[in-house]
Formats: C-alpha cells, sequence, structure tokens
C-alpha cells in the first residue's frame, strides 16, 4: 500500500511541475463548458425575416407583428416588390421571406381563406424546418385569434364540436436546449479529460525515461498501473465537482436527482475512460500521437455515436448496434435522467451494468496490454 501511495504522490509532484497539465486541469474544464455551453444549442432565434406586404392593410400589420412578437423572427427588411426576393435570399441577407399577398385583409374581414407565402433557404435544412414550424405555430395562433375575435363579435357560439389538447412538457417545460446539451458536456468533458490526461502522461513517462526507471525498480506492475490511475481518478472527480457547480449556479440547469449517485455512476464510466487512456498509451509513441489518437480515434467517433449529438433512433440499424459498444452512451442517458428527471438506480440499472461490464472488459485488456508492455 505505502508503494501505491509513493507512485501516487509523485504523480501529483509531476503535475506540479508541468503549468500545461495545471491548466489542462482547472483552467480548460471550465472554459470548454462555457464555449460549449453557448455553442452546442438547437434553439434557433432571431431568424432574419423579410416581409412583402403588397396590402398595406391594418390586418397584415397586425399579422407581421405576430411574428415580431414571437421573438423567433427579426424584420431585416420591408421589400416592396415580389421579384426582389430570389435576390436576397440568394445573398444569404434573408433566411425567411414572407409574402402577404393583396385584399388580404379584403379577406379575412369576410371569412374568406386568406393565404399568405412562405418562402424559406433550405440550404440549412435544420434551420429551415424549425422556422417553418416557428411560422406554422403563428399562422395557428393568428387563426384562432381571429375565430375568437368573429365568436365574441358575434355573440353566438359555433354548434360544433371541437377538439381542446392540454400540452404539458415533462422535465423540461421551457423546452431548453441547455438543459439537454449540458449534461451531455459533463459527460463529453469527463472522458475528454481523464482519458487524455492518462494517455499523456504515460506517453511522456516513456518519452523522458522515467518509465523504464519505475521498471528496474522492486516494484510490482500492478501496483505501478494502481499508481499510476488513482491520480487521474481523484483528478476526474475533481473535474466533475467544477463542470457540475458552473453548470448548476451558471447555466442554472435543475439537478433534479441525487447528486451522490451521478458520482457514483461517474466513478463507474471512470473505468472505461480511464481504460481507453491506459490503451492509448500503449499504442502511442510520443504525446502528440497519444493525443492525435484520441481525437481521431476515440473522441469524435464518441461524438457522434454516443447521442450527444444526433438521435440514436435516427441512425440506421446497423449504426444502432455499434452504439451499443460505446460506454459514452449509456453515460448520457444516465447523466441526462439524472439531471433532468431525477431517477435512481431502479430505472437506470441497464445502464449501469452494461456501463460496468464495458468499463470492466476496457480497463482489464488495457492492464494486461500494459503489463506485457512493461515487460
Amino acid at each position: 500500500m505505502k508503494t501505491i501511495i509513493f507512485i501516487v504522490i509523485k504523480e501529483f509532484n509531476q503535475l506540479k511541475r508541468d503549468p500545461r497539465l495545471r491548466a489542462t486541469i482547472l483552467i480548460a474544464p471550465i472554459l470548454q463548458l462555457l464555449l460549449m455551453g453557448y455553442a452546442a444549442t438547437t434553439d434557433v432565434n432571431n431568424i432574419s425575416l423579410g416581409v412583402c406586404d403588397l396590402d398595406k392593410s391594418v390586418t397584415s400589420r397586425e399579422f407581421v407583428r405576430s411574428f415580431v412578437s414571437s421573438g423567433y423572427f427579426t424584420i431585416e427588411r420591408d421589400i416592396n416588390e415580389y421579384k426582389n426576393i430570389d435576390r436576397y435570399i440568394d445573398n444569404g441577407s434573408l433566411q425567411v421571406a414572407l409574402v402577404i399577398p393583396p385584399k388580404f385583409g379584403e379577406d379575412v374581414a369576410a371569412g374568406k381563406s386568406a393565404p399568405v407565402q412562405m418562402l424559406v433557404d433550405g440550404s440549412d435544412g435544420y434551420t429551415a424546418g424549425i422556422a417553418l414550424g416557428y411560422a406554422g405555430q403563428i399562422a395557428g395562433a393568428y387563426n384562432q385569434q381571429i375565430f375568437q375575435r368573429t365568436v365574441d363579435r358575434s355573440g353566438v357560439k359555433p354548434n360544433f364540436g371541437s377538439v381542446n389538447s392540454d400540452i404539458r412538457v415533462w422535465y423540461n417545460p421551457e423546452l431548453k436546449s441547455k438543459n439537454f446539451m449540458i449534461p451531455g458536456i459533463v459527460a463529453m468533458l469527463l472522458l475528454l479529460i481523464t482519458g487524455m490526461l492518462t494517455a499523456m502522461a504515460i506517453v511522456k513517462e516513456r518519452e523522458v525515461g522515467t518509465l523504464e526507471q519505475l521498471i528496474v525498480t522492486p516494484i510490482k506492475s500492478w501496483q505501478l498501473i494502481i499508481g499510476k490511475l488513482v491520480p487521474f481518478v481523484i483528478i476526474g472527480i475533481f473535474d466533475v465537482i467544477l463542470v457540475l457547480t458552473v453548470g448548476r449556479f451558471w447555466f442554472n440547469v435543475p439537478m433534479r436527482g441525487n447528486v451522490l449517485f451521478l458520482f457514483f455512476c461517474g466513478g463507474i464510466f471512470l473505468l472505461s475512460s480511464l481504460g481507453i487512456g491506459l490503451f492509448v498509451s500503449t499504442v502511442s509513441h510520443s504525446q502528440q500521437q497519444a493525443a492525435m489518437t484520441m481525437q481521431f480515434f476515440i473522441f469524435i467517433p464518441f461524438l457522434y455515436l454516443s447521442g450527444f449529438t444526433f438521435p440514436i433512433d435516427n441512425m440506421p440499424r446497423w449504426v444502432q448496434y455499434i452504439t451499443y459498444a460505446i460506454p459514452l452512451r449509456y453515460f448520457l442517458e444516465i447523466v441526462r435522467g439524472i439531471f433532468l428527471k431525477g431517477d435512481g438506480f431502479l430505472n437506470l440499472w441497464r445502464e449501469i451494468l452494461a456501463m460496468f461490464s464495458i468499463g470492466v472488459v476496457l480497463l482489464v485488456l488495457s492492464t494486461l496490454r500494459f503489463h506485457k508492455k512493461l515487460e
């Protein structure tokens, strides 16, 4: 036990002497969380809108105001002629153009159908789809407003049946994407920081020759491995506390579950991230190679296939089978479940069991390979 403690103390002394590693441990998690917390959002606001109002009536202006007051659209240009719309959309100055035809106000007042036209730049399919959805909601709300106004004026209630929907959103009532993304960023940072540090710290010792010096000392290989990994477990726990604090109090992401249970699950996930870092250290001959291996063969595939960026259900069936082997997939479900739903062990035991199994396999295989390298 004393031998392991001495190795752990040696690792922390090395970290103290390396200002780059200190920055990676203390500053990088906060900086990345702040950048990704603001940048990694699926909310679409301030959509540039051009209005071609060919009616110029009180009703048409009221309809345009409903778009502005929604908060989703910003009027960038008033278009006098229909033929000018193409030019503004082509040069990217407008994302959406609203065309109100002549006699729009007369048709609305007469109770007739009053069609309007929406022209959308579809080069960005995601934003275009969101913009069309917003426009449909605004038009529907305005149509309901006209209907209610007509009923109030006539004093006669319609005698036909109607469907009244009572829509309630659970877990994220305001539909803020940050409440979904930031718990995922916590999981991504834990993988990136602990996996990268483990790989680079061990490779650095091999580069400077201190690993060979440790091998010739009367230290057993399992003591060396444990002594190497324990500091990064402590660093991982510290970074989780740091990132959770920023996410909770800076971004105001609700924490509905048990924090201690989250740390327990994070400890299980560390089996995978440390195992991955240890394995990368055995196939890398320099710190640069270790960083590139983590970036291109671990981080980017995990980013795309874990459900962090794209829903797994939307992926092809054969790709979905691959995601079952990615531990980050399960940890993302666990973190988001604890944050947003307040899930406990009974709700997440399948994900915990799968993550634990993968973590044990990764750590054992990486340890055996590292042990072989030592010999």
